[in-house]
């Protein structure tokens, strides 16, 4: 164990705070020096259990008392833009938020001009991108290990698009090596679509990129990946777990499943959410760019809205980035005011017990 490099404040210690907090507490280069939470229970307990002492109610009272090297992030979304801005005026060096970053455009602008403007380093949190073996894999495709990317596909663009659906948006821009330019998008159901959130939207249509590739968007669920990419004769599911490679043909015409042989890392205790943090502390401490930012976070808002947008224009192709940066989209209701608002909190035995669940 080395001597504590990172002090680490959790803004926010429900259940997926509490999972930022295992992983921050087991780092021998990091400490919770920090934890604000609106629930005064819960606060407590979660206190206790990392063996925190400094416990706030809110973000405002704990940065007039302690400005950390890292902000995690981890409120409801409604809570976000207050918390990076307050963060990245306070001089903390490295902010994370997790998804969606905002429902409102032009939320997510201000809280990347604050830190932008300061030099605050401002990640993304627990996203399928950040996994080691996903990022080898892009890697791989873009060495051309595979092959010449010849088309992807997200298979399963529905219910929850600007929630949820920022993991298939930023894997399909990491996988197929370039940007969603242009949406042409269907939507359903029709009464969905009238009002300003995601919940139960499903999206089809057409990604393009700007490589000149498209990915297909399907609206049902056809495989349990996330993202599909493939060449002449290599198709790779990116999905939550390690991305799976599928090579050459059998006898009977099917695909061969490939051992990847992947490296192995130092860090990988705590899937996805090892290579967010591990890759926000690396550039605080060396300048480098996390695997996600909130500019990605960001994006992955704009191009939920443009298929929307895309939907609502008869389907028309919607061409990035956007102009109205009032456009809105709400995520769930647990998503934008956390568990509690909807009637699901917590039982505080949960919050004290020692391991995430």
């Amino acid at each position: 164990m080395t001597e504590a490099k990172f002090r680490v404040a959790i803004i926010g210690c429900g259940r997926m705070g509490q999972h930022y907090a295992e992983a921050y507490s087991a780092y021998p280069d990091t400490e919770i020096v920090a934890i604000a939470e609106h629930d005064p229970d819960r606060l407590q307990v979660v206190g206790e259990r990392f063996g925190v002492k400094a416990l706030y109610p809110d973000v405002d009272s704990l940065l007039r008392d302690v400005v950390p090297d890292v902000a995690a992030v981890i409120t409801p979304t409604k809570f976000y833009k207050h918390a990076v801005i307050a963060c990245a005026q306070a001089g903390v060096k490295g902010v994370s938020t997790d998804k969606p970053i905002a429902a409102r455009l032009s939320d997510a602008d201000e809280m990347i001009e604050a830190c932008e403007s300061r030099g605050v380093v401002h990640a993304g949190g627990n996203l399928m991108k950040c996994l080691d073996e996903t990022q080898e894999t892009a890697r791989r495709l873009r060495d051309g290990v595979y092959g010449e990317i010849i088309g992807g596909a997200i298979p399963g663009f529905r219910r929850q698009i600007v929630g949820g659906g920022c993991q298939s948006i930023l894997l399909a821009e990491l996988l197929m090596d370039a940007e969603i330019e242009e949406v042409i998008a269907w939507g359903e159901p029709p009464e969905v679509l009238e009002t300003n959130t995601d919940v139960g939207l499903s999206i089809s249509g057409v990604f393009r990129m700007g490589n000149g590739l498209e990915c297909n968007v399907y609206g049902m669920e056809v495989s349990r990946g996330y993202v599909d990419v493939w060449t002449e004769d290599t198709f790779i599911r990116g999905t939550n777990l390690p991305p799976e490679i599928y090579r050459g043909y059998d006898e009977k015409g099917a695909r061969i499943r490939l051992e990847p042989d992947f490296q192995p890392y130092e860090w990988s205790e705590f899937g996805y959410l090892t290579g967010s943090i591990r890759s926000l502390l690396a550039a605080v401490d060396t300048g480098s760019t996390p695997r996600v930012t909130g500019a990605d976070l960001r994006k992955a808002l704009e191009v939920a809205i443009a298929a929307k947008q895309s939907v609502l224009l008869r389907n028309a192709p919607v061409k990035l980035p956007l102009e109205d940066r009032s456009l809105t989209l709400y995520p769930t209701p647990h998503r934008w005011g956390g568990y509690d608002s909807v009637g699901n909190p917590q039982p505080l035995a949960d919050a004290a017990k020692p391991k995430f669940s």
